[in-house]
């Protein structure tokens, strides 16, 4: 069964950083990309970014680029969401799952991020 769990979600002051985890199983983790995605207040779920561990390559939605950093550990099946210069359009519930060609499935429970003063 493929699962992700999310942690490392809270609540920062504008201007502040963060760093998500998602442990990854159940499926083999070099197989997939992996990203995040986020649903925030009054809109659907959107994509934020992907990386596939078996070459690095990365995408990053342009309201996220230059601050968010996404990582993979592939010996420990987790990838990582380093997000920096948080700002309030930033705030809502952060998700993992695997991306493949720009579509998200199998996301799990997701945690929280609320950056507010």
């Amino acid at each position: 069964e493929v699962q992700f769990v999310e942690s490392g979600g809270g609540l920062v002051q504008p201007g502040g950083s963060l760093r998500l985890s998602c442990a990854a199983s159940g499926f083999t983790f070099d197989d997939y990309p992996i990203g995040w995605l986020r649903q925030v207040p009054g809109k659907e779920r959107e994509g934020v970014t992907c990386v596939r561990s078996s070459d690095g390559s990365t995408y990053y939605r342009d309201s996220v680029e230059g601050r968010f950093t996404i990582a993979s550990d592939k010996g420990k099946n987790t990838v990582y969401l380093q997000m920096n210069s948080l700002i309030p359009e930033d705030t809502g519930v952060y998700y993992c799952a695997k991306c493949v060609d720009g579509r998200y499935s199998d996301w799990g429970q997701g945690t929280q991020v609320t950056v507010s003063s």
